[in-house]
Formats: structure tokens, C-alpha cells, sequence
């Protein structure tokens, strides 16, 4: 297991399907085997080594000129999530709290309150500061003037 554990870069599941995929392979041909831990050993690494020729070849494909944007493509989107899943770390755990509750869970700030055991009050003046916060630390999470009057 330590041997595809470092064959596999530290990938516990890919280590232990490595593992499975050898010794499957080895008992298929237990009786010819003189040395099995050698043998095991070895179809481990041709093994990996043919995933990584193979996920290589699956993942690159060579065209003439850059593929144009796909309708329905979600990059901003994913870039989105990402700016504000950064920005909310960078928020106190009290913040993130109520943040996420009330925006992400779509909770009222009275049961947010009781959630958190405080007050009404100082959910909203959380959250409000919250939220100012995010809009410093991720400029383009802030809505443009364009997008305020849609």
C-alpha cells in the first residue's frame, strides 16, 4: 500500500485501486508466479504508468486554432464561487455564520438568532457589516450600476 500510496502522489483512493487492480491481476496468474511481492510490485507500476499515458493522451487534444466560447459556458460562474469562497474565509467564523445562514440557508434573522444565541439586532448589524467587508475584500462581488437596475 505504501508503495502505490507514493505512485498514485499521495492519492489514498487511487493508491488503493492501484493495489486492487495488481493483486486482481496477480491471481489470475498465482501459479506461474515465483515471486509474488516482485511481481505485485511490478504490475503496480506498469500499471500506473500506463493511467498516466492514458490519462495524458484523454486530456490533451491538439487543434488548429483555440476552441471559441461555448454557449452555457460557466466559467464566470466558477470564478465567482471561487472570489467569494476565498472572501468568506477571509471573514470571522461569526461572520461567515450569518452570512451563510441567512443568504446560503435563506434563514429569518429571528431564528438566525436563536441559532447563534443573540439578538435580532446583532444579526442585522453582522451581517450588514458582513457584507461590507466581503464587498472590500472581493471588488467584484460588488454589483455594477448595470446590474443594480435590472
Amino acid at each position: 500500500m505504501g508503495l502505490a500510496y507514493l505512485l498514485t502522489g499521495g492519492d489514498q483512493h487511487a493508491a488503493e485501486d492501484l493495489v486492487q487492480t495488481s493483486l486482481a491481476k496477480a491471481v489470475t496468474r498465482w501459479a506461474r508466479i515465483d515471486d509474488p511481492e516482485a511481481y505485485v510490485k511490478r504490475t503496480m507500476y506498469h500499471q500506473q504508468v500506463s493511467t498516466w499515458r492514458l490519462a495524458w493522451r484523454r486530456h490533451e487534444t491538439s487543434v488548429a486554432e483555440p476552441p471559441e466560447r461555448v454557449a452555457g459556458d460557466h466559467t464566470s460562474r466558477i470564478d465567482l464561487r471561487l472570489t467569494l469562497r476565498q472572501a468568506l474565509s477571509r471573514l470571522t467564523a461569526r461572520q461567515r455564520a450569518v452570512l451563510v445562514l441567512r443568504y446560503f440557508e435563506d434563514l429569518p434573522e429571528d431564528e438566525i438568532a436563536r441559532i447563534m444565541g443573540c439578538s435580532v439586532g446583532t444579526v442585522r448589524s453582522t451581517a450588514h457589516r458582513s457584507l461590507a467587508r466581503l464587498r472590500t475584500l472581493a471588488r467584484e462581488l460588488t454589483p455594477t450600476q448595470e446590474e443594480l437596475t435590472r
